[in-house]
């Protein structure tokens, strides 16, 4: 991304020698002191980029937050785990529902005018599931609360419109970008349950809930507020083209389903292989390998064949996810730890890759809806390789439930390889 213009340096023609300004000290100055230096210093120096970037990671904190603060706060008033189990489950199932038609109203008529009554239900949402538990409510009602809280925006993708609204035109500058988010996500969704675990333990139940929705509320404000970053509304698109009519986005979506079983199935794995403590702190260990290796990917070249580059991706990640399974057969934890590091680097170059062909795919106009639709996909494979993976936990036995993450990347690397050949990418 080039260089914004800099103001020259201080110089006064024909003045002494020795003067500060003079010609002896000019050539001082002619390389700018705040010049950026790596690619997301220059990422950053976007006009309003920093702006609609701390309002997003404020909104975006608490998606980490709203389940655990649930699985929490549930069981404590109605002594049912799997009350509460079924009250998130049905709420991620009508997300799932929603959330395309939230994004298609926001590619329609932008970020502004739908993203914040979008959050204003879900917080009243969030808000009725802690009178429902307050009050003892039927059961019925803690569904119905809880499935309010789907109209909660996209707020990951919208933040990856706006870059791509800002960068149009520089692959290179994207490229990061997308690599930023990546990295702010599994930033998020490793300090959100932790946030959870912590206010609704150190303070009261409903307090990691209540705290989620100030901060998603008080952050889609600030980002929504920043109207010089957002991309243009379109109306209604020629002919309603959906992102799905779109060549190569099924394809696409086939392999973001698959992908999302190896994130359900790793995460329920660990859960169980462990049964402890140290759970929780090797699922953050592999988060921090994934941000690592985001920030790190996002360094390097920006690829011009991006099916190729997606292809490679999920070979390395194939590859890196059968060293959990054999470091669980040894019984080792730390063994099992650094398997977890190395497989967790393997997730955020894909998902950069991949969102990067999403936004190569989808038509003018519908950028929200096309990323909302990768996220859906996730979200399905989520549930599908969490239930697998705890069905093998439980017969064969714990350490099985790692053969599903492994399966299902290969599955991954099959369906892009075959869409590759068929020229469907």
């Amino acid at each position: 991304m080039p260089h914004p213009p800099q103001a020259p340096p201080a110089f006064t023609p024909g003045g002494p020698v020795f003067a500060p300004g003079g010609p002896l000290f000019a050539p001082r100055f002619t390389e700018p002191r705040d010049r950026p230096r790596g690619p997301y210093a220059r990422l950053f120096q976007t006009p309003g980029a920093r702006a609609f970037t701390a309002g997003n990671l404020l909104a975006r904190l608490p998606l980490g937050m709203f389940s655990v603060s649930a699985v929490i706060m549930i069981p404590g008033s109605r002594g049912s785990y799997a009350l509460a189990g079924a009250v998130v489950a049905a709420g991620l199932a009508a997300t799932a529902l929603v959330a395309p038609w939230t994004a298609r109203l926001t590619d329609r008529h932008g970020q502004a005018r739908i993203a914040v009554p979008a959050t204003v239900l879900a917080v009243l949402g969030s808000l009725a599931l802690v009178v429902c538990v307050r009050l003892d409510a039927p059961s019925w009602t803690l569904f119905a609360a809880y499935a309010a809280t789907a109209t909660t925006p996209n707020t990951g993708g919208m933040s990856r419109a706006r870059w791509a609204h800002l960068l149009r035109g520089d692959p290179a500058a994207l490229h990061t970008a997308n690599s930023f988010e990546q990295a702010a996500d599994e930033l998020c969704f490793m300090l959100g349950p932790v946030l959870a675990a912590v206010l609704c333990s150190a303070l009261f139940p409903e307090a990691g809930t209540l705290t989620g929705a100030a901060l998603l509320l008080t952050g889609v404000v600030v980002f929504a507020a920043q109207r010089a970053t957002e991309p243009p509304a379109t109306g209604r698109r020629a002919g309603g083209r959906s992102p799905l009519r779109t060549p190569g986005m099924p394809a696409l979506l086939a392999v973001f389903l698959a992908t999302g079983v190896v994130f359900g199935a790793l995460e329920v794995s660990t859960l169980a292989h462990l049964d402890s403590g140290w759970a929780g702190a090797l699922l953050g260990l592999q988060a921090v390998g994934s941000c690592a290796a985001g920030l790190l990917y996002g360094t390097v070249r920006a690829a011009r064949d991006l099916p190729g580059r997606l292809m490679l991706c999920l070979a390395a990640m194939t590859a890196l996810m059968f060293l959990p399974l054999l470091a669980a057969r040894t019984g080792s934890v730390p063994l099992l730890a650094l398997a977890l590091l190395a497989a967790g680097a393997a997730t955020a170059p894909t998902m950069v890759t991949g969102v990067t062909l999403v936004q190569r795919l989808s038509p003018r106009g519908g950028l929200n809806e096309g990323m909302t639709l990768a996220v859906t996909a996730i979200l399905g494979g989520i549930a599908a390789g969490a239930a697998t993976a705890g069905r093998l936990a439980e017969h064969p036995g714990p350490a099985y439930g790692y053969a599903v993450p492994a399966m299902a990347a290969a599955v991954a690397c099959a369906l892009a390889a075959l869409a590759k050949a068929r020229k469907a990418l």
